[in-house]
């Protein structure tokens, strides 16, 4: 992913959560997870959540695993997030 703006992908909800590897390419490249902006690390979005990925500030690698291989895109923004994020 290279964007300068924010770069916004299709909203989709995670039913046994996620795990990220996020490595930038560029020092000013963040992605948004659940808590905020952030750089390089990992994320770990609960079982139920739900989000549009996003991205600024230049390019960035995002490794994405899915438990048992699940996204769902039968969902709407807006709905409240689980208890747990």
């Amino acid at each position: 992913m290279d964007s300068q703006d924010v770069y916004r992908g299709q909203y989709h909800l995670h039913p046994y959560g996620e795990i990220n590897c996020v490595i930038p390419l560029d020092d000013t490249a963040e992605i948004m997870g659940m808590s905020g902006w952030q750089k390089a690390g990992w994320t770990s979005p609960g079982a139920g959540t739900h989000y549009f990925p996003e991205v600024r500030g230049g390019a960035l690698v995002a490794l994405f695993f899915l438990p048992a291989g699940r996204i769902s895109y039968k969902i709407k923004p807006g709905l409240p997030q689980p208890v747990a994020i």
